[in-house]
């Protein structure tokens, strides 16, 4: 996730703010231009304050500095109703848009009872998370409303709490659908969770990215015998048993998953293994397009020496890639070198999170067989962005 600048004071702001706090005007986050903005009440609209008091404005539009050329989306907006009931959004929605949710919270189709005490900030939580995977989804050309409707479906969201006498919620992904359980938004539970599962990494983030790696999978080889041939060359065949391999796992994990597995959860089965890379895929991406966004370069000691690295921004390289020299080529050819270089990233940030006393925060070593598999999540991406692209046209 990269940082953005106030678009009426060049002032340096980041995806999840309300308020410039160098200018105080407003900020809105515009879906189609995947940029947060500045802006001011339309013109005949109250005078600029606080968004969510009674006869606060309505319409919004976009205002910059007069004294910068800029391109700014043009017309007026409204915010999404949960910034003016529950300034749990900053996402702008269009004048002529019907709906009153945003592109991102009109996915999710259930949320807990916001009445019981923590409720409402566990679920604003949630949305936030939701929010910062739609906009990777977006750079990938993976949601809707940036495609300009190249018939990509998203998923929808229901995000509940464990209710007393009735069965836990489980997070999972069913046909299209993503359930997350709200206790996966308290640190402490979370963390309870990941201990008693032996597990390295567990974040809210995490398991977004994972559940809808599920969704892309059905989407993406349900009704493509070739590519999901080509999947199965990498992640093994998905018509063994789900439910015993499940229980095979958790009675007895392979101890030698680093070999060939992004995870130790990636080895239950090939389903599990798809979504964990899936996800560590949409992890590096947004590492690096922060590392990139902050001009950060770095040296590593090496056997052959030093190695100076300077980050991209993956997008712009992940475009260059889209078209080898080599004809014959795949369309990853060069993409392992950018997952290495996101691995260089993570080991400095290892190290500077140790040396404040906290643990890894990429707590993982990529082999080279999960690297090509990452590789071809990339390249199934590409393909299928191109595939709508051509629907399209």
């Amino acid at each position: 996730m990269k940082t953005f600048q106030c678009s009426h004071c060049h002032s340096l702001i980041f995806f999840n703010d309300l308020v410039c706090l160098s200018c105080q005007h407003a900020l809105g986050f515009e879906p189609k231009s995947l940029t947060l903005l500045a802006v001011a009440p339309a013109p005949g609209q109250a005078a600029e304050g606080d968004t969510q008091t009674p006869g606060a404005p309505d319409l919004w539009q976009v205002v910059g500095d007069a004294s910068a050329e800029q391109t700014l989306p043009p017309g007026a907006f409204r915010f999404c109703r949960n910034h003016t009931d529950h300034q749990a959004c900053n996402f702008l929605v269009a004048e002529d848009d019907p709906e009153a949710y945003c592109v991102s919270c009109r996915q999710t189709r259930v949320i807990p009872n916001l009445d019981m005490p923590g409720n409402l900030q566990r679920w604003a939580t949630i949305e936030h998370a939701k929010r910062r995977l739609f906009y990777t989804l977006a750079k990938l050309g993976l949601e809707d409303a940036v495609s300009g409707g190249a018939g990509v479906r998203t998923p929808v969201y229901e995000f509940l709490e464990d209710i007393p006498g009735e069965p836990p919620v489980m997070t999972g992904h069913d046909d299209g659908l993503i359930t997350i359980n709200i206790a996966e938004a308290d640190d402490a539970e979370r963390t309870r969770r990941r201990i008693d599962l032996h597990e390295p990494y567990r974040t809210l983030l995490g398991h977004l990215r994972h559940e809808v790696g599920h969704y892309f999978w059905d989407q993406f080889f349900l009704n493509d015998p070739e590519s999901l041939s080509e999947c199965r060359d990498f992640f093994g065949d998905e018509t063994l048993d789900y439910g015993q391999a499940l229980q095979q796992h958790y009675q007895q994990p392979r101890p030698d998953w680093q070999s060939d597995f992004v995870s130790s959860y990636a080895t239950s089965h090939p389903w599990e293994d798809w979504a964990e890379t899936w996800a560590h895929y949409l992890h590096l991406l947004d590492l690096l397009e922060t590392a990139a966004n902050y001009h950060i370069a770095f040296t590593l000691q090496s056997p052959q020496g030093p190695m100076s690295v300077q980050c991209l921004d993956p997008y712009a390289a992940i475009a260059g890639l889209a078209a080898p020299q080599d004809a014959d080529a795949p369309p990853s050819a060069g993409l392992i070198e950018l997952l290495r270089q996101g691995m260089g990233v993570s080991l400095v940030l290892n190290s500077l999170n140790r040396s404040l006393g906290q643990e890894d925060a990429y707590p993982f070593v990529l082999s080279t067989p999960v690297l090509n598999k990452l590789a071809f999540v990339h390249e199934i991406v590409q393909r299928k962005r191109s595939q709508l692209a051509v629907d399209s046209a």
